[in-house]
């Protein structure tokens, strides 16, 4: 009970801060949702989406999974893509991954988890499409920092390639999918340089962005 309690306590203390600073805020909120972005994300709990953007309950549509994967299998994330694109009218994509990603780190390593085996393999296969990057890095971070923008680069792609985005663009809709990395040492936020709107090619984009990649990662 005393965890609840806690939780409970912490929840009410945040409750009241928000409603002093603005006495309607949850009535305006329980209104309506109108976020303008879409945060696909890692379920790192040191990677908190609306608190590393600034941004209030609200403003922020969000999907996370163990490192910002997005398959084009999984009907939880497709699902999610397709509520903010057809109803909620987003018009903003944002896949953001984080450098000291335990996920990518164990893809890379090989290292036998279990269940997640499985989901994780998909990021072993960015790592054997990118493998020659690799080679000249030592082993260790330089390798995982890496595979961890990769990672966020092909996720990007992913995105395009659904088809919620690939219809909207074929109507005209102003949608951009970008891809960010997250720093966890200084908490800031860096451009992975794969940016799709409409108008745009994407596997141009893609072959940009790579080679960004492993030009800021170079020995």
């Amino acid at each position: 009970m005393s965890v609840q309690r806690d939780l409970f306590a912490s929840n009410r203390a945040w409750a009241k801060a928000i409603t002093t600073e603005d006495p309607a805020f949850f009535q305006k909120l329980s209104g309506q949702q109108r976020p303008e972005y879409l945060w696909i994300g890692c379920a790192d709990s040191r990677v908190p989406a609306n608190e590393i953007v600034g941004l209030l309950p609200g403003e922020l549509f969000v999907h996370r999974n163990v490192a910002n994967v997005v398959v084009h299998t999984d009907l939880n994330c497709l699902s999610v893509i397709q509520y903010a694109v057809e109803v909620l009218g987003i018009n903003e994509i944002i896949v953001t991954g984080h450098y000291g990603c335990g996920g990518v780190t164990a893809a890379l390593e090989q290292r036998p988890l279990g269940l997640i085996d499985n989901w994780l393999r998909h990021i072993q296969d960015v790592h054997r499409r990118h493998e020659p990057m690799f080679v000249p890095l030592p082993e260790g971070a330089a390798r995982a920092n890496l595979l961890c923008e990769l990672n966020v680069i092909e996720q990007v792609a992913n995105v395009c390639q659904t088809t919620m985005v690939r219809d909207a663009w074929e109507r005209g809709r102003p949608l951009t999918v970008r891809g960010w990395i997250y720093g966890l040492a200084d908490g800031l936020l860096h451009d992975l340089e794969m940016e799709v709107s409409l108008g745009d090619d994407p596997s141009e984009v893609y072959r940009h962005a790579i080679a960004a990649a492993q030009l800021r990662n170079a020995p």
